[in-house]
C-alpha cells in the first residue's frame, strides 16, 4: 500500500498552476469541462495526485488494484496509525552534462581549433624559419 500525506502542499515547476488544465467529458453533446491546476487544488488536491499516477500506469487489468492501493490524503493525518510508515527519500540524480552528440560536436569543434591554432603556428613558425634564412 502506499501512502501519500500532504497532498495540498505539492509544489509544480513554470506556470502549470495556471496553465495546466483538467479536461473531461459529461456525455452530452458540447459538454467539455475543463478545471486548471488551481481551482482543482483548491476543490480536492487529492485528484490531482491520483489522475498524475493514474495516466503514468498502463492501462491494464491491474490497474485498477493499484489505485485501490494507493491512499492520498490532504492532510498530515491518516487512519493508519497502527503500521509503521517509512518516508520515500529521492535518491540523488545523476544528471549527464550534455547529450552525448552535442558533446561529440563541442569536443570536435574544440579539436578544429586546436588543428587550425597549431597550423598557424607552424606557418608562422616557418615564415619566421624563412626569413632568418634570408637575413
Amino acid at each position: 500500500m502506499c501512502i501519500v500525506l500532504n497532498a495540498k502542499d505539492i509544489c509544480v515547476t513554470g506556470r502549470k498552476m495556471t496553465d495546466k488544465i483538467y479536461y473531461w467529458h459529461t456525455g452530452y453533446i458540447g459538454h467539455l469541462k475543463e478545471r486548471k491546476l488551481k481551482d482543482q487544488m483548491a476543490k480536492d488536491p487529492t485528484e490531482v495526485i491520483r489522475k498524475a499516477v493514474m495516466r503514468m500506469l498502463p492501462r491494464n487489468k491491474l490497474r485498477d488494484d493499484r489505485d485501490r492501493k494507493l491512499r492520498i490524503f490532504a492532510e498530515g493525518e491518516h487512519p493508519f496509525h497502527d503500521r509503521p510508515l517509512e518516508p520515500f527519500v529521492m535518491p540523488p540524480r545523476q544528471v549527464r552534462e550534455m547529450r552525448p552528440r552535442a558533446r561529440r560536436a563541442m569536443i570536435r569543434a574544440q579539436k578544429k581549433d586546436q588543428d587550425r591554432e597549431a597550423k598557424k603556428a607552424e606557418g608562422e613558425a616557418a615564415k619566421n624559419g624563412k626569413a632568418a634564412v634570408a637575413a
